[in-house]
């Protein structure tokens, strides 16, 4: 996605310790046109997976999975980092998250999340992994299959892919950051 990779050149800021600021335009404000752009190109890349559902975690998954599910005319379910007082049939997990540096414990409705479910899940970052295994765990749980997950920028330098890829999980992300060293994006093809 050249139009994104650009955007990320153009707009994206480093800062010490592996940490990308795309905050401009995907995960704070968005772009609305890049969004639609980035949501099409996942639908063209699990067209044929037998998706029936696209899962997300909350916050900065929510509006690409949206856009997603809107083009794949598939339902979407976001797992939330705060239990609500009406959830009922919980399933809950933990996720360390690398930007805030904390845990949080997870929790999805059984009732959205079931054996019946073949899911797309879709994130803003791949970095550790971290919250792709929570997914995972999640699922795990439910009896649902991933089909397979979609990031739009991925860190390779932090690994995430290669857990992810251990476990069997196909993975495409729309940018590859190679290396944020000297706090310089280096963009990468190539996983």
């Amino acid at each position: 996605m050249e139009l994104l990779k650009r955007r990320i050149l153009q707009d994206g800021k480093c800062y010490p310790g592996g940490i990308l600021k795309v905050d401009s335009f995907i995960n704070h404000q968005m772009d609305s046109k890049l969004m639609y752009h980035v949501a099409e190109e996942f639908a063209r890349l699990f067209a044929d997976s037998g998706i029936n559902k696209i899962v997300t975690i909350e916050a900065s998954g929510i509006a690409p999975a949206i856009m997603v599910g809107y083009i794949m005319n598939l339902p979407v379910v976001f797992v939330k980092k705060k239990q609500p007082k009406t959830m009922e049939n919980m399933l809950t997990t933990t996720v360390h998250s690398f930007t805030k540096n904390r845990d949080y414990t997870v929790c999805i409705s059984h009732d959205f999340l079931t054996a019946d479910d073949r899911i797309l899940f879709i994130d803003d970052f791949l970095a550790y992994g971290n919250a792709a295994q929570g997914i995972i765990d999640l699922a795990d749980q439910a009896g649902a299959q991933i089909a397979g997950m979609g990031f739009i920028i991925e860190k390779a330098f932090q690994h995430g892919r290669d857990i992810l890829i251990e476990k069997g999980i196909r993975v495409e992300s729309l940018a590859i950051i190679q290396s944020l060293e000297n706090c310089e994006i280096t963009i990468t093809d190539q996983a």
